[in-house]
């Protein structure tokens, strides 16, 4: 008889319990090693579709493909036991139809493991949101700035600054939340404004950019360790690991140079002799 060893990890409704209650933790990861690091302290584990700009250099994330984010969705799954892994669907992969949505997340679930898909979108998405939790696929939404849709909105700009905007936000955040989503990220919005959608939708919101008074927080990983460089406003660097990454690099040209490395702790001997 097969023995199978199951691992307790959050749940989408675990997140989606945490409403009003203790703020969740998480980050982005998209590789194996990082992820198991930061498995040790969150509560689910976003592999972004942001990691067409961090891991590839792509001026956006409008280029990634399902298949980038299956093939890294199934590293973080391997080196992680704890938390939830949430996986985004990329640009083009939800958005023509409702069955398409569900073709691409189930081919995301199954083929990686994760507990749940992300997509983007408020109003014009809730449907799809709908139609993919009745058939089983945890979906969690994402409001505010949407960087898929950085060709219609000019650029990466923070949302809801002007009053006027309020309501076709809220409008988003309430319709993907009455849809089915177990929570909503609400990204680079005025945080008047956060603090408004938090208090409205029934489900928790995951800030970046946002509110403290947001049920929980995200970052970038790669951003708040301080590996990528110029980072948006709502980053708080945590750490300035290109600095050591730099010193370890030129401390080995250094001793590859200066024949110091390898050294003869680093080298394999002839038996015998």
């Amino acid at each position: 008889m097969s023995v199978q060893v199951r691992i307790n990890r959050m749940t989408a409704q675990d997140v989606r319990r945490r409403k009003s209650g203790e703020p969740i933790v998480s980050l982005t990861a998209y590789t194996a090693p990082m992820a198991a690091l930061v498995d040790e302290v969150a509560d689910f584990i976003l592999v972004g579709d942001s990691l067409g700009m961090v891991v590839y250099g792509l001026d956006s994330t409008v280029p990634v493909t399902l298949e980038m984010m299956i093939l890294h969705g199934q590293a973080v799954m391997r080196a992680t036991k704890k938390a939830l892994i949430v996986v985004d669907m990329p640009f083009g992969s939800y958005e023509e139809s409702r069955e398409q949505a569900l073709r691409n997340a189930a081919r995301i679930l199954k083929e990686t493991g994760c507990g749940a898909v992300k997509l983007e979108g408020g109003l014009r998405m809730a449907d799809t949101v709908r139609f993919l939790v009745e058939r089983g696929v945890p979906v969690m939404g994402h409001v505010g700035l949407t960087p898929q849709a950085v060709n219609t909105l000019g650029g990466f700009k923070a949302q809801g600054r002007d009053r006027a905007e309020w309501p076709a936000i809220l409008a988003d955040a309430e319709a993907v939340a009455e849809a089915g989503a177990f929570s909503l990220v609400v990204e680079a919005v005025a945080e008047p404004l956060a603090a408004e959608i938090t208090r409205r939708v029934a489900v928790p919101t995951i800030g970046i950019g946002a509110s403290a008074a947001c049920d929980g927080q995200i970052l970038v990983l790669d951003d708040m360790l301080g590996l990528t460089g110029r980072v948006p406003k709502f980053v708080k660097t945590y750490g300035s690991l290109a600095g050591q990454v730099r010193e370890a690099v030129a401390a080995y040209s250094s001793e590859v140079k200066a024949r110091q490395f390898p050294a003869a702790e680093h080298v394999y001997s002839v038996k015998g002799e």
